[in-house]
């Protein structure tokens, strides 16, 4: 894809996001105080969000993202509710970003040491079978090792790799992945995210009122956000070779 067509793609109108019923909010007994002045009307009791706004919202947290890509920072994707699952997957993946589309373990940035042992251990045990090193091992012992395995990569797939604290977290609903946004805050790691309007808005860096359900409106938003940390990436300047081999 051409730096121009990343562009394109990295800009939402707001036409675009109500196409995708970005403008759904709750109803409005389930609206966190904090969202009031992001709702444009409430209708048949459902809240209205208030599209020009999430724009401006959506901007602020794309430039965000963008100086991330243009450093090749480490974000990570955050979505485990069904609707959420696949677009944060082949986001990520698509990104070489790690991600959590499972359920998030506590002390995932809390406790990163602890989750770190048990990413290395998924890590060597997939390097074993690959080489063969589980030969080693009896057929007993290989079916203890294979099933502790099968419950590791359940959850720690998408973090193999990831060797310190994400730069950043891009999540899917704040409210459900609430202990990602805690842990998030006690570590300093900045959160992007879709919240809807039962949402408290003032414990999210770059909020994005919106949609958090509708399966249309999250592959939007994620994508724009995926493109924006694309073209950061392609703002990198390049080192001529032969300045290179001067500096050494």
């Amino acid at each position: 894809m051409q730096k121009t067509d990343i562009k394109q793609k990295e800009a939402v109108s707001v036409e675009e996001m109500f196409s995708v019923g970005a403008h759904y909010g709750y109803s409005k007994t389930r609206r966190h105080p904090s969202i009031a002045s992001f709702i444009y009307t409430t209708k048949n009791k459902a809240d209205i969000i208030d599209l020009e706004k999430t724009s401006i919202m959506l901007t602020k947290a794309q430039e965000f993202i963008k100086s991330l890509g243009a450093r090749n920072k480490v974000v990570l994707f955050v979505g485990t509710k069904p609707e959420a699952k696949e677009v944060i997957k082949n986001t990520a993946e698509a990104l070489n970003m790690p991600y959590v589309n499972e359920r998030w373990i506590g002390g995932t940035l809390s406790n990163y040491s602890e989750i770190k042992k048990r990413i290395a251990e998924l890590e060597n045990y997939r390097k074993e079978n690959k080489e063969g090193g589980l030969e080693k091992y009896t057929k007993k012992e290989r079916v203890v090792m294979a099933k502790k395995m099968e419950r590791l990569a359940r959850y720690y797939s998408g973090l193999v790799g990831l060797k310190k604290l994400p730069d950043a977290l891009y999540i899917v609903d704040a409210k459900a992945e609430s202990i990602a946004q805690t842990e998030s805050h006690q570590t300093g790691v900045p959160v992007v995210a879709i919240l809807n309007s039962d949402s408290n808005i003032k414990k999210i860096d770059y909020p994005i009122v919106a949609n958090d359900t509708g399966i249309p409106s999250i592959k939007l938003f994620t994508e724009a956000i995926s493109n924006s940390y694309k073209t950061g990436q392609m703002s990198i300047p390049v080192i001529p070779v032969k300045e290179i081999i001067k500096e050494k």
